[in-house]
């Protein structure tokens, strides 16, 4: 075995296990005590942590380090790898999960003692139970990094923050919570500025820092940080209060909307459906996704989007007709030329009616 591979198989050993006895390393290696010394120094001189004990019991581990050993990243990269692990070992696959669990270990066992704080800071992160899978885009790691070591040390944070009309004001808070909520995280806090609890959307902040002031923690008015969140989401003015009539059971019916809409029971085989959103695109998904009739009544704009929807689908299932022409013999699929076979005889020259399509289910056509 050659020396450079030889050192490697050392760190790699160091890595799988907190402590080594000396003997015990130089055994697996098949080298002398002597030798070994001289590789530990050879990774030490090349940046990795590795401390020595002497004495009976005594050996080598990897310890945290001043600085990041030379693995080509940077503290923000080296805190995404983390993160990123965390996400996968949480995940369903138990061989993925036991891998990322593993590399997650060794990288966070050598990092900086203030990168493991911006890491550890993150578990202040509140993530309900509900659909595990589902991933939050975080689009400014240093900002959420910030305002969750600001929740963790109960710090006055500044930032930037960007309104729901596109502008942008400057907010000073006592951080309370960070909170997962509809596939968003967003940050409960006390503003100072108007003296009361106010939700703030973390995609949405910007330029976060601490000010070194900490404050005493105030009681949160709700037992649980998520609901409170939903709540206040809910009693939010909705650009589009999307309203629908579906023909299926109250309670099926809630079940898929879930906390997206309130769900009112007009006889055992229908009920009334009500989504506020700020996007008619959303409102549509959750009632096309419905296997169920479905007419909406309001507003306006959500009855003419739906239909443009409707009318897309349709056209998305007749495409095959024009797009792939020819491509069967006859020119048409096999349904147009058995309605072509048993249609009436027609006067030379004029064309066959085409095929009248009915509305996909689900996608609605709305009221009048």
């Amino acid at each position: 075995m050659s020396t450079g591979t030889r050192v490697l198989e050392l760190l790699g050993l160091l890595q799988n296990r907190r402590h080594w006895p000396s003997h015990e390393l130089a055994r697996r290696l098949s080298v002398s005590q002597r030798t070994l010394r001289r590789d530990i120094d050879s990774l030490q001189e090349l940046g990795y942590p590795i401390t020595a004990t002497r004495g009976t019991g005594g050996g080598y581990q990897l310890s945290p380090g001043a600085s990041l050993p030379p693995l080509i990243l940077s503290e923000d990269e080296a805190a995404a790898i983390v993160m990123g692990l965390q996400e996968i070992t949480s995940g369903p696959s138990p061989t993925s999960a036991d891998a990322a669990l593993s590399a997650m270990a060794k990288i966070v066992q050598v990092l900086p003692v203030r990168i493991r704080r911006r890491i550890d800071s993150l578990r202040a992160v509140a993530v309900p139970a509900r659909n595990p899978e589902a991933r939050v885009g975080i689009t400014d790691v240093a900002s959420l990094t910030t305002l969750a070591l600001a929740c963790r040390d109960t710090e006055t944070v500044e930032f930037a923050y960007r309104t729901r009309t596109g502008q942008t004001a400057a907010r000073t808070v006592h951080p309370h919570h960070i909170v997962r909520a509809e596939n968003r995280l967003y940050l409960i806090a006390w503003d100072l500025d108007r003296a009361d609890w106010r939700t703030f959307r973390v995609d949405r902040v910007g330029d976060a820092s601490r000010t070194g002031t900490t404050f005493a923690p105030r009681s949160l008015p709700a037992d649980d940080p998520i609901e409170y969140v939903r709540a206040r989401i809910r009693a939010m003015p909705a650009r589009y209060p999307v309203r629908a009539t579906v023909g299926a059971p109250a309670e099926r019916v809630r079940e898929e909307i879930a906390h997206y809409g309130t769900v009112e029971p007009i006889d055992d085989t229908s009920c009334r459906v009500e989504i506020a959103a700020d996007s008619l695109d959303w409102a549509t998904f959750c009632i096309g996704a419905l296997d169920a009739p479905v007419v909406v009544h309001g507003p306006p704009e959500a009855i003419a989007y739906m239909r443009a929807w409707g009318r897309r689908l349709t056209a998305a299932s007749v495409t095959r007709a024009t797009v792939f022409r020819g491509a069967e013999p006859g020119g048409a699929d096999p349904e147009q030329r058995t309605r072509r076979k048993h249609a009436p005889p027609q006067a030379p020259g004029l064309p066959v009616a085409p095929l009248r399509q009915r509305p996909a289910p689900g996608c609605m056509a709305g009221e009048g």
